[in-house]
Order: structure tokens, then C-alpha cells, then sequence
């Protein structure tokens, strides 16, 4: 009676640990703490920086600052005068300056001002440093995807954990731009490990294209409820509770998952290693370069957003923290079911219109952002922007894996991490580029920029509609295809004929 038990006991435990809807949950947790952590900082970071560069704020510190930056020759001149006698630093300013006499008695409004330009001079090195785990990431990537042929999934995929769990707590000690610095870059290794051997697993596990959309579209939501929970998470947790407090949350959740990617996967050499079509090979394929600059240029217009919408929100709406973070919301919600409603019906009605259709939405998205004049004026184009990005990625992604099987050999590490360099590629870019281009031309500028550019590459996908596969895989999908066209002829032969 016990050994039955103990047996049944087995039997279900290496089931357990088999089940293909299990992986998927890991990958979903594993993408879902990467995006989580990714936009946490959003909210954060800008106010934490200024907070260590201006850790007083004083009157005499506004003053100076007002007398620096007036054009009046006078108040320059006297500047340091101006500074040890506020109140006929005043006067002056009243009458001789630009600015209001209002504005320049209110102490409030000139430390506002005062705020708004030094984080406008900031926004270049935040996106510089919202863009280094990207960058991270992207020179990782290479490497990864073809050492998952070589070891397999499980070490990788520990790996990422391990990694994105020392980010997460530097993230919550660090005092200091550099080590905030550190903390993103070291977080674009561990994304590269959990991110390619995620998707190339999950790949692996189905192989039928069908529910192959399904999962990754099912894993996508994990990367979406991330990049939803993350912004708004943030702000509240350090309006409310401190800078320190969300990243610890976090390193609790990224401990669960580590604990169950060492039950369920337990990591550890593959003895089969696969031999799979070379990177080169790969990249040289122009569908697969294709599919993976769909991914860029869905995603870049809202890398761009990362870092310069918090601040265009403080300096035009005046909003705080939490909202800043709560802008991402409508984005966030509906990339969610976007991934989910399109991983399974893209596939019935061609995943190159889905994509198609969603960068033309990406581009009319981007042209109605900065059209806002409050918060809820942000709820309807960063609602369509996030619906569209989900429309895309959950597109693309299946088709990455797609294209391996019907032009090279069915082994998916290094075709994830070219899509996972595609996806870096517009969260590198993005951040990098957005302050410099606000510079520029200014954040109504930058989105129409990078709208045009998604409008022209959107048509690009109709060459993706019938992709020409290659010697004998041609022949299988025509038996395949034959096989599912005489199986569907028969059941309606069958249903005529009343059987």
C-alpha cells in the first residue's frame, strides 16, 4: 500500500515537473520580475537624483540660481551681493527682469522653475542611464543564445535569476548615480539569460505554431503586468514609504522564483547539446531581420517615453511621483490584453496584418501624446500606444521561431536572442537618444520624428505574409498543408452526406 502511494507520489512529481504549462508560468515570472523592475525606476529615479544633487535647497541656493540664469546684466554682475541680501535681490528682480513680480516674490514658484530646468538639463544622463541595460543586454545577447545549444535552458535561465537578484538589491542600496548606474547595467545581464532561454524554451515546448502563439503571447503578459504593476508600484512606494522599499519587495518575489526554477527545472548541463543555424546565418536571413526590426521600431517609441514623459508631465502638468507613474498605466493595461487577444488570433488572420496594423497605431499613438493637456488627457493615446506595441510583439515573437523552422533548423536560442537584441535595440536607443533629440526639437518633435519612421516601415510586412521556406522544408508544410485540406474536405464531405 505505501510503496503504491510512494509511487503515485513519483509519478505525479515527474509529471509536475514535465508540465509544459508550468515552464510557462516560470517564464511568466521570470519576464514579469525583469519588467516589473525595469519600470519600477521610472517614477523613481528622476526626483531620487535631483534629491542627491540638491539635498538642501535654500533660499540663498534659489537666488543664486535666479541671479545666474536672469538676463538682467546688473543682477549678474552682483550676483554674490544678491545672494547675502535677498530681499533687495527682489526688488531688483521685480522690476528690472523678466520675469513677473509675482512670480519672483513666490518663493515656491522660483524653486519650481528652478526645479523644472535642472531636470531638463538632467533628462540626457537619465536616459543614458535608463538606456545602459539595454546596451548591456544587447552586447550579452549574442553570446547567450548560442550557449543555450551548447548547456541547454535550465543554467542559463538560473543564471538570470541569480543576476537580476544582485541588481535588485544594489538598486535598493545604492546612494549615488553610478550606482544606480551599476545597478541597470548589471540588471541587462541577467534579462539577456531570462529572456532567451525563456522564449527559446518555451519555443522548444511547442512546437506547433498555433500554441506556440498562444504561449509566448500568455508570456508576453508576464512582461506586460510588469511594465503595468512596475511605474505606479514605484511611485507610491517611494512617495509613501522610501526609495529602498520597492526594490526589496522585489528581491522577495525574485526569491520565490529562484526556489521554483530550482525544483522544476533543476539546472544543470544538457548531454544533448543541438546544433542549430549560426548566428550569422541567422542574421544574414532578411524575413528574420524583418521580423526583428518590427520589434524595434514597435518598441522604440516608447523607450523614448521612458525618461522624458515623467519629465515633460512635472514641467507642463506639474504632476507628482505617483502620477508620473500612473501615465504608464493605460499603456501597461492594454498591452496586457493586446498580448493575450492577438498571441492566438494573429495566427488565424496572418501575423504580418496584426503587426502592420500595429505599427500604423504605434505611429498615431505617438502623435496624440504630447496633444495632452492633464493626466487624463495621456489615457486614450497611451492606451492605444500599449494596445498596438502588444499587437506587434505578440506578432512577432511566434514568427521569430516560425521562420527558424521553415528556413533553418528548429533550435530557437539564437534566433531569441536576435529577437532579444531587436527588442534591446529600441530600449537602447530610445532612452539614449530621447533627451539629447527633447534638446533639439523638443518632446513634441521627437514623438513626430519617430512616428514617421514606424509610419514608413509599417508596409514592410507584407513580405512577411508568405515567407519562402527552404528544400525539404517546403515540401513538408505542402504535405502538411495537403494533409489539413484533406482532412477538412472529408468532414465536410462527412456533414453533406449526414454522418
Amino acid at each position: 500500500m505505501s510503496y503504491t502511494i510512494v509511487e503515485t507520489l513519483r509519478e505525479f512529481w515527474y509529471k509536475w515537473r514535465s508540465s509544459r504549462v508550468l515552464i510557462l508560468f516560470i517564464v511568466f515570472v521570470a519576464l514579469f520580475l525583469d519588467n516589473m523592475l525595469l519600470t519600477t525606476v521610472v517614477p523613481i529615479i528622476p526626483d531620487y537624483l535631483y534629491r542627491l544633487q540638491h539635498p538642501k535647497g535654500t533660499i540663498d541656493d534659489t537666488y543664486k540660481f535666479l541671479a545666474k540664469n536672469c538676463s538682467n546684466r546688473e543682477i549678474f554682475r552682483n550676483r554674490n551681493y544678491f545672494v547675502r541680501h535677498p530681499s533687495e535681490f527682489r526688488a531688483v528682480l521685480a522690476t528690472t527682469c523678466d520675469w513677473s513680480v509675482s512670480w519672483a516674490m513666490n518663493k515656491t514658484e522660483i524653486e519650481n522653475k528652478q526645479r523644472t530646468i535642472s531636470l531638463e538639463r538632467e533628462n540626457r544622463w537619465i536616459g543614458v542611464m535608463f538606456a545602459s541595460k539595454a546596451f548591456v543586454q544587447l552586447i550579452v545577447n549574442p553570446f547567450v543564445g548560442p550557449l543555450t545549444n551548447r548547456i541547454g535552458y535550465s543554467i542559463p535561465m538560473f543564471s538570470g535569476f541569480v543576476i537580476m537578484f544582485v541588481s535588485t538589491l544594489t538598486f535598493a542600496l545604492s546612494k549615488s548615480f553610478g550606482l544606480l548606474f551599476l545597478a541597470r547595467a548589471i540588471q541587462g545581464v541577467g534579462s539577456a539569460c531570462s529572456s532567451v532561454s525563456g522564449l527559446g524554451m518555451l519555443a522548444d515546448r511547442y512546437p506547433d505554431d498555433e500554441e506556440r502563439g498562444k504561449a509566448m503571447g500568455t508570456a508576453l503578459g508576464g512582461l506586460a503586468l510588469g511594465v503595468l504593476v512596475g511605474p505606479p508600484f514605484g511611485g507610491f512606494m517611494y512617495e509613501f514609504v522610501g526609495k529602498a522599499s520597492p526594490f526589496l519587495v522585489l528581491a522577495a518575489l525574485g526569491l520565490f522564483d529562484g526556489l521554483l526554477q530550482l525544483t522544476v527545472l533543476q539546472p544543470a548541463v544538457s548531454s544533448e547539446p543541438v546544433e542549430g543555424a549560426s548566428l550569422r546565418t541567422l542574421i544574414k536571413d532578411p524575413y528574420i531581420l524583418l521580423a526583428a526590426g518590427a520589434i524595434s521600431f514597435g518598441n522604440v517609441g516608447i523607450a523614448m517615453l521612458e525618461p522624458s514623459l515623467p519629465i515633460w508631465m512635472m514641467s507642463t502638468m506639474g504632476a507628482s511621483e505617483f502620477q508620473q507613474g500612473a501615465a504608464f498605466l493605460p499603456a501597461s493595461i492594454s498591452y496586457l490584453i493586446g498580448t493575450n487577444l492577438f498571441g492566438p488570433m494573429a495566427h488565424r488572420i496572418g501575423r504580418w496584418l496584426c503587426c502592420m496594423i500595429g505599427m500604423f497605431l504605434i505611429s498615431v499613438a505617438l502623435v496624440g501624446v504630447p496633444m495632452a493637456k492633464s493626466i487624463y488627457g495621456l489615457i486614450i493615446p497611451n492606451g492605444i500606444l500599449g494596445f498596438a506595441i502588444g499587437m506587434v510583439d505578440s506578432s512577432m515573437m511566434p514568427t521569430m521561431g516560425y521562420l527558424v523552422d521553415i528556413r533553418h533548423a528548429s533550435v530557437y536560442g539564437s534566433v531569441y536572442a536576435i529577437a532579444d537584441v531587436a527588442f534591446c535595440l529600441g530600449f537602447a536607443i530610445g532612452p539614449a537618444a530621447s533627451g539629447f533629440i527633447v534638446q533639439a526639437v523638443g518632446f513634441r518633435g521627437m514623438l513626430y520624428i519617430i512616428s514617421f519612421i514606424g509610419f514608413c516601415y509599417a508596409p514592410l510586412m507584407f513580405y512577411l505574409r508568405n515567407p519562402p521556406a527552404k528544400g525539404e522544408k517546403m515540401s513538408l508544410i505542402m504535405n502538411e498543408n495537403h494533409n489539413a485540406f484533406s482532412y477538412t474536405r472529408s468532414k465536410s464531405l462527412d456533414n453533406e452526406n449526414g454522418y
